[in-house]
């Protein structure tokens, strides 16, 4: 049927051109069908081949990203056989609605973190139940959550972008941290709110940089993998810079804060990557669950962390705003501007320049609490979930309109 289909799609001029007799054009427009179905059907094959290649290279976390939508609507648009429905159909419908509602919560994220802050201002009463114990399992369940976009094999693709991934490591532990220090002493800023800008500016990047990434049209494969290289390294880098550059202004336990972000960081991640990696049933039914739950952790713990301090707040709130609003602003610039000086593409510097500028401010409200004894040392960490989350968005959207633009152009 194929090649009838091809002999009857054979254009008229060619059968003309085959030659002079009934027969021999019949024979030759045949011939020519032939070879014609079989360098379509086999360049189809080698074009499949190399976008299956390239789909299975990426990181499990990048390809649900980018292709799982258009899977979703290839299913859940499929006709049976008999025209109607099929059960698996309809379930995949449901899953995802499901999974787009919990995208649309996860994209809102600077809204509720706005939001628990503003009410934890407002109303402190509020967050009365949150409890050291709730923190640390909420903590506990936002880093899982990130673990299980990532399987242990992803971590090899580093090795494929080193220049990339080495220099926003390098800027992330330099710039958020010497920015901190610098802020704090130009502001002259009491000893605890330096201590707070200052821990959080040496915090590992946040997870929500990937949605930030994504929306900006960056490398998403990169923004996952320093991601998790800075949140790795966060369990020595941390504790080290944070008593190095705070220690000025407060006593820092740097043991326990080695011991917390292991417990809180280390552990969860991993724990996530294994479960990805040998348990994928298990996540692919979970997974829509973590970014929502991810998202209400932040602003609980952001809100909390702001009802513990309110009255002093409201009296300097705008000190601790402008501190973090500079801290993450020198990241996002000074992470762009310096990625493009090693002569790295476009879209890595945007992605480094995400991943520099957003931090993993809501493990900074729970070191602060758990390791420092002013309840005003976690305002800063509060307060600059709110700022990076606002910059991002806002960067990310100028970005997009512009890469728009230039291909419109």
């Amino acid at each position: 049927m194929q090649m009838q289909s091809s002999i009857l799609k054979c254009p008229q001029p060619l059968t003309h051109a085959c030659g002079h007799g009934h027969g021999r054009n019949n024979n030759s427009t045949l011939f020519i069908s032939y070879h014609h179905h079989m360098a379509h059907h086999l360049s189809s094959r080698i074009l499949a081949r190399k976008s299956q290649s390239k789909f299975q290279s990426m990181p499990s976390s990048i390809r649900q990203a980018h292709f799982g939508k258009r899977s979703l609507v290839r299913l859940r648009c499929g006709i049976s056989s008999n025209g109607l429905s099929t059960d698996n159909d309809i379930e995949i419908a449901k899953r995802s609605w499901f999974v787009a509602a919990g995208d649309a919560i996860s994209t809102a994220f600077p809204i509720w973190v706005l939001l628990g802050c503003l009410l934890g201002l407002m109303k402190p009463s509020s967050f009365s139940w949150v409890t050291p114990k709730w923190t640390m399992l909420g903590i506990t369940l936002t880093m899982l959550g990130m673990g299980i976009t990532l399987t242990l094999d992803d971590l090899s693709t580093a090795f494929t972008m080193p220049k990339q991934l080495f220099s926003g490591f390098l800027l992330q532990y330099s710039v958020m941290p010497i920015s901190g220090l610098l802020v704090s002493k130009l502001l002259n800023l009491p000893s605890y709110y330096a201590a707070g800008l200052i821990l959080v500016s040496c915090c590992p990047g946040g997870t929500a940089s990937n949605i930030v990434t994504y929306i900006a049209r960056g490398n998403v494969a990169l923004s996952v993998l320093m991601t998790a290289a800075s949140t790795l390294a966060a369990v020595v880098m941390t504790p080290f810079l944070s008593a190095k550059l705070a220690g000025q202004y407060v006593a820092v336990d740097a043991t326990g804060l080695l011991t917390s972000t292991m417990q809180v960081v280390l552990l969860p991640v991993l724990a996530g990557a294994f479960l990805n990696q040998y348990f994928p049933s298990l996540v692919k039914l979970v997974s829509p669950l973590m970014p929502p739950i991810a998202v209400g952790t932040v602003a609980v713990l952001c809100g909390n962390a702001i009802s513990q301090s309110a009255d002093a707040i409201l009296m300097s709130g705008r000190q601790v705003l402008l501190a973090a609003s500079l801290l993450h602003a020198s990241g996002f610039f000074f992470g762009y501007v310096f990625s493009r000086m090693t002569g790295l593409d476009k879209a890595s510097c945007r992605t480094i320049s995400i991943e520099v500028g957003m931090q993993n401010s809501v493990l900074g409200v729970v070191l602060a609490t758990q390791h420092f004894g002013n309840p005003l040392t976690a305002a800063p960490c509060a307060v600059s979930s709110v700022c990076h989350s606002i910059f991002g968005s806002l960067l990310a959207g100028i970005w997009r309109r512009s890469m728009s633009s230039q291909n419109q152009n």
